[in-house]
């Protein structure tokens, strides 16, 4: 494990290191994610590929929920790393872990109580539905995992530490890929092979992290001894990951009414935006990148008291996001046929999941804007207010829409610019928190000009 210097020497080139690492992290787990739905689509037939897309807003709403709140993690051990406080850090690492294990466990509970409800809600079709219900059964069983292994890389993040993350997650995710072929070709199993794979590598991945961070001699090192509750630091964890989190499940519950809106329109346009998601999602990863870089080392420079670093941090990460937003938006949207047959060889299905990359990644700066303000705002330890924005406009617009203009039109093509029109008015919304915290900072000498 190695720790990279966020407050001294230049910013660009380690802003750029730490954003390409964690960004090849979520593209390489996105991938290996998309494996399940090109092996359904390949070897197994277009409901089973339907049936694991369809579960694909739920399990959204769940991960981003904790990566959020392990990014309270992420903020809280950086600010303590940039104050040199070790005794903090080490109470903040301990606290993280054992939450994060006791919060899996009670998730995968309610997920396993939830699982059949959640089929009436997104309006699964009852030919899916026996497949899509077994898929997400089995998927839950990870949550405990998938928790751990978020709140784990949290806190190699905090240390500057995006490479350690990534190796570990391309390990767990070749494992995830052999073990469902062999559990498809070679056992005969559809949706349920699939689900089997994710929980063997997410387990896999979390126990390499861990048995890493018991291994360093950083301040983050892990022991058994020293595990306990410090519930005053996990009061400032939840402080700052709850509202993350919640923004960041936002996103996906509103995206479980677009998607219920989606399954209405047939078993085509589920498998079609099944493929196009795991295109689209590489320019999200892309985007959070930057904006977790600008959280990580706002964290730390605001810890260390070096205010006047954390706004060119700001514009540094803005303008690295947006270059390496265009340049994926632009190279999927050019191959977006050929990839999209990678996952279906039916026309059908690939013109219409084209039609939902073009309505996406044409206006993926919208949501570049949203993830770089809430990054922002969040090394400071501030984000409720970016958390109550994205939730009151997000899912309100988000709901509205396809309550009004998708009953009045009920086409793919009305259903998709529901995406560019809720970002729009998010952004205007968080540019109305930003002049807030602006302002609120200026009041005070020497505080941060935001």
């Amino acid at each position: 494990m190695k720790k990279m210097d966020m407050i001294h020497g230049s910013i660009a080139d380690k802003t750029w290191s730490f954003a390409l690492l964690l960004a090849m992290t979520g593209i390489c787990q996105q991938l290996f994610n998309a494996a399940d739905i090109l092996i359904m689509g390949r070897f197994v037939g277009k409901s089973a590929m339907a049936a694991v897309g369809s579960n694909g807003p739920v399990v959204g709403i769940i991960v981003t929920l904790f990566i959020g709140i392990s990014l309270g993690a992420n903020v809280v051990i950086s600010q303590l790393t940039g104050r040199k406080d070790r005794q903090g850090v080490t109470r903040a690492v301990h606290t993280a872990i054992l939450s994060s294990l006791i919060g899996g466990l009670i998730m995968m509970a309610v997920g396993e109580m939830a699982a059949s409800p959640l089929m009436d809600l997104l309006s699964v079709p009852e030919e899916v539905r026996p497949l899509s219900l077994r898929y997400l059964r089995i998927i839950f069983l990870a949550l405990p995992g998938i928790l751990m292994y978020n709140f784990t890389s949290a806190i190699f993040r905090s240390q500057g530490d995006t490479r350690t993350p990534f190796l570990c997650l391309f390990i767990s995710g070749m494992v995830k890929v052999a073990s469902s072929l062999f559990f498809v070709l070679g056992m005969g199993m559809d949706a349920d092979g699939a689900a089997a794979s994710t929980v063997c590598s997410t387990l896999l991945s979390s126990f390499m992290l861990l048995a890493l961070l018991s291994h360093t001699s950083l301040s983050v090192h892990l022991s058994l001894k020293e595990a306990a509750f410090d519930w005053s630091m996990l009061k400032k964890i939840l402080s700052v990951g709850m509202p993350a989190g919640v923004q960041g499940a936002v996103f996906s519950l509103s995206n479980i009414v677009i998607q219920s809106a989606i399954n209405s329109l047939g078993t085509e346009v589920m498998a079609a935006s099944a493929a196009a998601f795991n295109l689209e999602i590489i320019a999200y990863y892309v985007i959070n990148a930057f904006g977790q870089a600008c959280t990580t080392f706002t964290g730390q420079n605001y810890g260390a008291g070096l205010f006047s670093h954390c706004r060119k941090i700001f514009r540094i990460t803005f303008l690295q996001g947006f270059c390496a937003m265009a340049a994926v938006c632009g190279l999927i949207l050019f191959l977006g046929r050929p990839l999209l047959s990678i996952f279906s060889t039916d026309r059908g299905v690939i013109d219409l999941g084209y039609i939902r990359l073009a309505y996406i990644l044409g206006a993926e700066v919208l949501d570049l804007i949203i993830e770089m303000v809430s990054g922002f705002l969040r090394g400071f330890g501030k984000s409720l207010g970016p958390a109550i924005m994205v939730t009151i406009i997000i899912c309100g617009s988000r709901i509205l829409y396809v309550a009004t203009f998708f009953q009045w039109s009920p086409t793919f093509h009305t259903l998709m610019a529901v995406y560019p029109v809720s970002w729009l008015l998010t952004d205007l919304g968080m540019g109305a928190v930003l002049f807030y915290y602006r302002k609120l900072y200026m009041a005070e000498d020497r505080k941060i000009e935001i």
